[in-house]
């Protein structure tokens, strides 16, 4: 089993690069909340960020591939680090602080990409997030100052905590009937927003949660903190892991009823 703490490592020192530039930016755009954010702004705040992140992975890990939004994917080879500068575009625009740098690492197994390392940092939360594969989930400041995450052992769904980004994107894949379904039965939800909701279920104070539309830059470094922490993560279709454009995650005592309800067809 190859070990990835080196990498982990790495990918923390990447973190502390984003979080310094992308906290400069933060709330330092030229904000009208009386109109729409002026997005170009913001995406000028995440090329920069990915940029630099890209950099000192080529400078440290030259052989490896690296996939990012801004610059699309550099490089061949078995292993491809993926950078999503700033997932939250929309918070970040307005001022509001829920938005991460998310980095993971994927490698090459059975054919396909699997994500064996992530880090989730939220400069603007003070919060950090990370796993890698076998070597459990944690969260802290740094990697000194480190809790283990273990999600919850709520077994009913009319006991859970349902976390989402927003409603958009159900109907048009005929899903909103089986989401408005689940969110009658459980006990609380809430629309967190983007990597937040999957950092709650390793916490364990979130029990499931689900988005219909997404890319792997959103999803792989959520997946291995999940799963890390004892959780389930799947597409939609009930397929392992973040590449299938859609995420639903659990603590895993919930994920077959998960899927049951967003599976619905009216």
């Amino acid at each position: 089993m190859q070990d990835h703490l080196d990498d982990l490592r790495f990918a923390h020192v990447l973190l502390d690069t984003a979080a310094a530039a992308s906290m400069d930016r933060f709330r330092a755009l030229d904000l009208d909340v009386e109109t729409r954010p002026d997005m170009d702004l913001v995406r000028d705040a995440e090329t920069e960020v990915e940029k630099l992140i890209r950099g000192q992975l080529q400078r440290s890990r030259p052989r490896d591939a690296v996939l990012g939004e801004g610059e699309g994917l550099e490089g061949t080879g078995p292993r491809c680090w993926v950078v999503d500068a700033v997932d939250g575009l929309e918070n970040f625009a307005r001022g509001v602080p829920v938005w991460a740098t998310q980095i993971s690492l994927l490698e090459a197994s059975a054919g396909s990409l699997r994500p064996v390392l992530g880090v989730v940092s939220a400069p603007a939360l003070g919060r950090r997030w990370w796993a890698a594969k076998d070597h459990g989930a944690f969260t802290g400041r740094n990697l000194s100052s480190a809790s283990r995450l273990r999600v919850s052992r709520v077994s009913k769904l009319a006991d859970a905590s349902f976390g989402y980004s927003s409603l958009a994107g159900w109907e048009e894949q005929g899903r909103l009937n089986g989401f408005l379904d689940l969110a009658r039965t459980v006990w609380r939800t809430r629309a967190y927003g983007d990597f937040w909701p999957y950092m709650m279920i390793a916490e364990g104070v979130v029990d499931i949660c689900a988005d219909p539309e997404l890319s792997p830059l959103e999803m792989a470094a959520n997946a291995v903190i999940v799963t890390e922490a004892g959780g389930t993560f799947t597409g939609l279709d009930g397929s392992p892991g973040p590449l299938g454009g859609s995420a639903a995650a659990s603590n895993g005592l919930l994920h077959d009823e998960l899927l049951g309800y967003l599976n619905e067809r009216y």
